[in-house]
């Protein structure tokens, strides 16, 4: 395919993931090439391979094709059973595909959680420092200044991985213990709370992009022999 009137040396990636926001992204992302005349892909990353995604991902997945072909992508990438961390699967994508101007959704991060954790468009801005980062805003509600709500509650086991613990949705080797996760409105990604019960009490860890930062040895130090 040949672009003639456009920049030639453009190309846009969008980058969606499973909620509400994914088709304003990938519209958003149709605008800017189709002014630019350009190609336009977009990719989705994921932790689970394919054929462990719910009943949700799966009408995401489906959806998100159908749209791909209406909107003339140039080619739809799922990055699925991808254990690196996110900024960098973009930025390799980027790197093969030889993309200027990548599409995100704005995170649902607090300020605290900014300054703790570091900011994900920050983290992106360092893995691409040769691209244009468009970040779209989406509608969130707000509890005081500092806390998000979240999603309804889904089930989900933590698992842990060599010194790693990360959320997932599908019971697989090395289940920690199950609970339930409450996903931050808004987000793009796999950040908010995951909920659970142990020694008959009622625990909740911060989950960060699917991973959980720190497990405290001495609240739970059956999980470090596991």
């Amino acid at each position: 395919m040949k672009y003639i009137r456009g920049r030639m040396n453009e190309s846009i990636l969008v980058c969606v993931y499973y909620g509400p926001n994914g088709e304003r992204l990938m519209r958003r992302g149709h605008e800017i090439a189709h002014m630019l005349d350009c190609p336009l892909y977009v990719l989705t990353v994921d932790r689970l391979p394919v054929d462990e995604f719910n009943a949700t991902k799966l009408e995401n997945l489906k959806l998100w094709t159908t749209l791909a072909e209406e909107l003339e992508v140039e080619e739809f990438i799922v990055r699925d059973d991808e254990q690196r961390p996110i900024q960098r699967v973009i930025a390799e994508v980027c790197q093969q595909l030889n993309i200027t101007q990548v599409v995100i959704g704005q995170t649902a991060q607090s300020r605290w959680e900014e300054i703790t954790k570091g900011s994900f468009v920050n983290l992106l801005l360092k893995a691409l420092p040769f691209v244009d980062l468009h970040v779209v805003s989406v509608e969130r509600e707000v509890i005081g200044a500092e806390d998000a709500k979240f999603e309804n509650g889904e089930r989900a086991y933590l698992i842990k991985d060599g010194d790693r613990y990360y959320v997932s949705f599908v019971s697989r080797e090395h289940v920690v213990c199950e609970g339930i996760f409450f996903k931050e409105l808004g987000t793009d990604f796999d950040n908010g709370v995951f909920k659970f019960m142990y020694k008959g009490a009622l625990h909740e860890v911060n989950i960060d992009d699917g991973n959980i930062d720190d497990i405290d040895a001495k609240k739970f130090p059956e999980f470090e022999t596991i």
